[in-house]
């Protein structure tokens, strides 16, 4: 697994042994930052000098791949320790620690936010009803910002009603839906 584009391009992540972690593969974030780079409801002024929230983090690969791209700063949620001391080792591959905040906890349950973020990951383990859980406690304690872009990964077989989907596609075994905040 590695950053795919942008300044940390090709540096290598780490990922924790086991199955408590479903890192999301090289070829769906490459899809899923492209989808985002090109799509008319987003592009780059979606990823670039933006604040990301990245939840249910695991390695925090998508909070780096959109820090390489450009985002300002980028806040990630894990509650696993092992995927917590992979964060940490991937943050420290990537030289990013000034521009990354790793906080202990669930993001169904939140701490309140220093400041809300304008593109935010929900990448919750599969089948367990936690996107739409996370999208409330977070509006509730003000992690996600007015017309935010929130990009949740489910099951590809998961049935989900989500508020404001403007984009929904499916790559392997994983669904990838783009919500947008002030919608729904």
């Amino acid at each position: 697994m590695r950053i795919i584009a942008g300044s940390f391009r090709g540096r290598t992540l780490t990922a924790p042994a086991g199955n408590a972690t479903r890192p999301t593969s090289d070829r769906a974030r490459q899809a899923l930052f492209d989808m985002l780079w090109h799509a008319p409801w987003a592009g780059r002024a979606a990823i670039e000098d933006v604040h990301v929230l990245d939840a249910f983090a695991g390695t925090g690969a998508l909070g780096l791949e959109a820090l390489s791209r450009g985002a300002a700063q980028v806040t990630f949620i894990e509650s696993n320790t092992a995927a917590l001391k992979a964060i940490r080792a991937n943050i420290d591959a990537c030289r990013a620690d000034a521009q990354c905040r790793l906080l202990v906890g669930d993001a169904t349950k939140p701490p309140r936010a220093t400041a809300p973020c304008s593109l935010v990951f929900l990448d919750p383990p599969y089948g367990q009803g936690l996107i739409l859980r996370a999208v409330t406690a977070l509006h509730k304690t003000g992690w996600i910002a007015p017309d935010a872009l929130i990009v949740a990964e489910a099951g590809a077989t998961e049935e989900l009603d989500l508020p404001g989907v403007i984009d929904d596609r499916t790559h392997g075994a994983a669904r990838v839906i783009v919500l947008r905040a002030d919608q729904g």
